[in-house]
């Protein structure tokens, strides 16, 4: 008898923390962070015509692509385990491809208002050479990369040479990249469309097996991207409009901060980060915020 107020007492305890524990449960099962295919089951595609940044081009896409606007793109990227502060348009995404499972891909999108760039070196380009130099700086800057914590690379060839349509003035070209955390070789797919105040930047990065339907795709995009009427390059006026200070072959090697005397640096900062994309420089210092890669696990970086 001395001890039955205690079991009361326990009993009452007992009773009470019981709820306390459920909710306590329950509030932990819904702040769990979203899985990947939850995220993207709630990703607003838009198909047809699209217009970016306030008519300044146009997609005309095919039924086989789909396009996610800059806030859908945003929350693609942060999945992919990448910081804010980018300054994408938005993405294509073909049809058939889920962005966010293991072996998805997509097209990021961006501007680099850096005006003009002239095209008159572009067929004078050697580009065996231009590659040399590329692998050479790669190399040069692999022990930065090591020393900041990342993987090294090796530029290890074009997986397609550029090409440089002088009608259309577009260009693109693909490299074939290999980490040193990675037994795989590494697609970096990449398509220029030179306008009166600048250039458009296509980033495409996968896996190098998967580099038959990422050149396919490719050359629809390089297709249905186009400048809108008063931003083509050839509404450019001559004493008017701002004139890049780089031509073709540094746009290839990332020579958009070559004007600042950075042209070495930067190639090898290209590929600084294992599954990276480009988003396009405005300065040095925005670069390797403009990188992106995936991560490992299956979970979402938090929303």
């Amino acid at each position: 008898m001395v001890y039955r107020p205690l079991t009361y007492l326990l009993v009452i305890l007992l009773l009470a923390v019981g709820p306390l524990v459920a909710l306590a449960q329950r509030l932990e099962r819904t702040s769990e962070k979203p899985t990947r295919e939850q995220i993207e089951a709630r990703l607003r595609y838009r198909t047809g015509r699209v217009t970016l940044r306030s008519g300044l081009a146009t997609l005309d896409l095919p039924a086989d692509f789909r396009y996610l606007d800059a806030q859908e793109t945003d929350v693609v990227l942060r999945a992919w385990g990448n910081p804010a502060g980018h300054e994408a348009l938005g993405m294509l995404v073909p049809a058939g491809v889920r962005v966010l499972a293991p072996e998805g891909w997509g097209v990021i999108i961006t501007f680099s208002e850096d005006g003009y760039v002239k095209d008159d070196d572009a067929a004078k380009i050697d580009y065996r050479k231009l590659l040399t130099t590329m692998q050479q700086a790669t190399r040069d800057a692999n022990p930065e990369r090591a020393k900041a914590g990342y993987a090294t690379v090796e530029l290890v060839g074009w997986a397609e040479p550029p090409h440089y349509d002088s009608l259309a003035h577009k260009l693109y070209w693909a490299k074939d990249l290999k980490f040193t955390d990675d037994s795989a070789h590494t697609l970096n797919y990449s398509v220029r469309v030179l306008g009166r105040r600048g250039v458009l930047v296509l980033n495409a990065v996968s896996s190098m097996d998967q580099l038959e339907p990422v050149r396919r795709d490719m050359a629809k995009v390089i297709g249905f991207v186009e400048f809108s009427g008063g931003h083509r390059y050839a509404d450019f006026i001559p004493g008017t409009d701002k004139v890049a200070e780089y031509g073709i072959a540094a746009l290839i090697a990332g020579g958009l901060a070559a004007k600042a005397g950075l042209f070495k640096v930067l190639v090898g900062a290209l590929i600084a980060l294992k599954k990276a994309i480009a988003l396009g420089l405005v300065a040095a210092a925005a670069f390797f915020r403009k990188l992106f890669r995936r991560k490992p696990a299956d979970t979402a970086a938090k929303l």
